[in-house]
């Protein structure tokens, strides 16, 4: 079974050597790694290149996410398409072969992976994390949510239902849920866990929640959002995310953060709803290429063998050997609400 990666990347440079050295620390390494890039204008594509990455570019102006994952899997040559951002980074050295595991049974479409926010992200984001991808798999799974930031597909299967290019997020629910109805199944492989680090202004959290409304409600005709839902769930999750942050001895320092993180998720949410479902130029622009300020520290780990990134980095060398230590958790799967917009990339 070969495996492909496909990485979509916008002026990446910060996170993605990262991300790449430890695809290269896998115990089951892929047989290639594609970076679909729209106009890097920073070190993304040399960064690539000098890891071994064949580096596909498309056209900035037609870029949508969808159109991007087509690119990625019309180029691969594997069997198996695996998605990861270029600001995600795995945890531990079986991440790969943990993740595509599920394929061995004929009739799964799609895996995805946990996900975890790195020291860059919003309290409020980390609950949501925690919520939506819990530490117990699921095989198989009723509902169609995923997350493409760290997913894989099998190829001879979107080579009959490909993604959804009009939308402006979402992509991977409108994909999951049509293989789901012809008969796929589709599996939460909660071992395959990643980092992803999102460090972003406040309208840029705005503009990731309205994208994704605008392409719920493509997706989901009878999806609404009221300023009544606006009221009750801001209040619910501040509630929630201050209880979280006073269990952890952190809600003076946080309180602030997540009355902001709060509103502006909900407000994006609510315009995407409520106003003009159409893109223009300058909205896509705002949705696709948002200026994004990253400052990553590091992210402790916890059990079985995570990879050892400040000694890779140190060294310097793509063409380094792996090295890992050791230690895994457990806990209960819970089917994450779809009701409010994803807002994960």
């Amino acid at each position: 079974m070969r495996v492909s990666i496909v990485v979509r990347a916008y002026n990446e440079e910060e996170h993605f050597e990262k991300l790449l050295v430890g695809l290269q620390a896998q115990r089951r390494k892929p047989d290639e790694i594609i970076l679909v890039d729209s106009g890097s204008t920073d070190s993304t594509v040399d960064i690539g290149r000098r890891y071994g990455c064949r580096v596909v570019p498309i056209d900035k102006h037609q870029f949508t996410f969808g159109r991007a994952l087509n690119v990625g899997c019309q180029e691969a040559l594997g069997d198996i398409c695996v998605f990861v951002s270029a600001h995600v980074y795995p945890l531990y050295d079986d991440w790969l072969e943990t993740l595509i595991a599920p394929f061995d049974d004929e009739r799964v479409a799609l895996t995805y992976g946990r996900q975890s926010g790195g020291d860059v992200n919003k309290f409020s984001e980390g609950q949501i994390f925690a919520r939506w991808f819990p530490p117990h798999s699921v095989f198989p799974q009723k509902h169609h949510f995923c997350n493409n930031a760290n997913a894989a597909i099998r190829r001879s299967i979107w080579e009959t239902v490909s993604y959804d290019e009009t939308l402006t997020g979402l992509e991977d629910l409108a994909w999951a849920k049509t293989v789901q109805a012809r008969g796929h199944l589709l599996a939460y492989t909660a071992e395959a866990e990643i980092v992803h680090l999102h460090d972003e202004t406040w309208d840029q959290v705005q503009n990731r929640y309205r994208r994704e409304a605008i392409a719920m409600r493509a997706i989901d005709e009878h999806a609404k959002f009221s300023r009544l839902d606006f009221c009750w769930l801001l209040a619910q999750h501040v509630f929630s995310d201050g209880l979280h942050a006073l269990q952890q001895g952190v809600l003076r320092r946080e309180f602030g953060s997540i009355c902001k993180f709060r509103y502006n998720q909900l407000l994006g949410t609510w315009r995407g709803f409520n106003g003009p479902s159409d893109v223009s130029a300058e909205l896509r622009a705002r949705f696709y290429y948002p200026t994004r300020p990253h400052h990553h520290r590091s992210h402790g780990t916890s059990e079985r063998r995570p990879i050892d990134y400040q000694r890779l980095l140190d060294d310097g060398d793509p063409a380094g050997e792996p090295h890992a230590d050791t230690q895994g958790e457990s806990g209960e799967a819970a089917a994450p609400s779809l009701r409010i917009v994803r807002g994960d990339r």
